[in-house]
């Protein structure tokens, strides 16, 4: 009777112990999906690289210790028309494009299947300023637009930094899809216009900064340099029109 005992009070204690591992998990579970998405992980493109003539890129130092390079994401061109299928997220530019003092950059991006490659949205879009591209220095500026709505302004410097926050923030001309799977349509732009720096969405400014809030120590070299485009991880999109014009 005493062994019984005994093992009906560790049979009690071990069925409490799974309910609360369970209640716990279950709990954690609910905490996880209240603070967003998980990450998804950037996947390698097949017959991936870099095909558009004169165009370069580089993967995210983040990406690159996970062993990626532009080899795992794709860039074309037909017609004057980049096609872009990531991957790690990935930063493209061609080495004569550059521009100086004051001057807008700007394309149409065209997500033609929103959400297509990735569980929840991710932005693409125009940069600016780049100098030392390539390499462990480089530095620059881009703003990027969700299908969502959303959009950030970030740079490297040469680590990241951010400029409007971690989510970015929402502009009330930024297109939205309006289900995944559907196309949502994007004409981003930044503009340098002596000491302002803007990004404009669908023709509509949405943010600026003052050159010494962006030039700096930590930040860029310089508002001049070389423009290119930037797209997150896992996503994929066509750029069209892209150009610089002088101010």
């Amino acid at each position: 009777m005493k062994i019984t005992r005994k093992i009906g009070v560790l049979g009690i204690g071990a069925a409490a112990l799974c309910v609360g591992g369970f209640l716990f998990v279950q709990s954690y579970g609910v905490r996880a999906a209240a603070n967003g998405p998980a990450q998804d992980q950037s996947r390698s493109i097949e017959n991936g690289g870099i095909s558009a003539p004169n165009w370069q890129g580089e993967v995210d130092a983040s990406e690159a210790g996970r062993g990626m390079s532009v080899k795992d994401a794709k860039l074309t061109e037909e017609g004057g028309v980049l096609h872009v299928t990531t991957g790690p997220a990935v930063t493209y530019w061609n080495p004569k494009n550059v521009a100086s003092g004051n001057y807008t950059v700007k394309a149409t991006f065209n997500e033609p299947k929103f959400m297509n490659l990735n569980t929840h949205p991710h932005p693409y879009g125009i940069v600016i300023a780049g100098n030392d591209m390539g390499t462990p220095q480089a530095t620059y500026l881009y703003c990027a637009a969700y299908g969502n709505g959303r959009f950030i302004v970030r740079g490297m410097g040469p680590a990241p930094f951010q400029m409007n926050g971690r989510e970015g923030a929402e502009a009330a001309s930024v297109n939205k899809a309006t289900a995944p799977g559907s196309p949502v349509t994007q004409e981003v732009a930044m503009t340098v216009s002596g000491d302002k720096v803007s990004c404009s969405i669908n023709g509509a400014e949405v943010v600026s900064y003052p050159k010494g809030e962006i030039v700096g120590t930590g930040k860029l070299k310089s508002t001049d340099g070389v423009y290119g485009i930037r797209f997150a991880h896992n996503t994929e999109g066509t750029v069209a029109g892209l150009k610089m014009t002088k101010e």
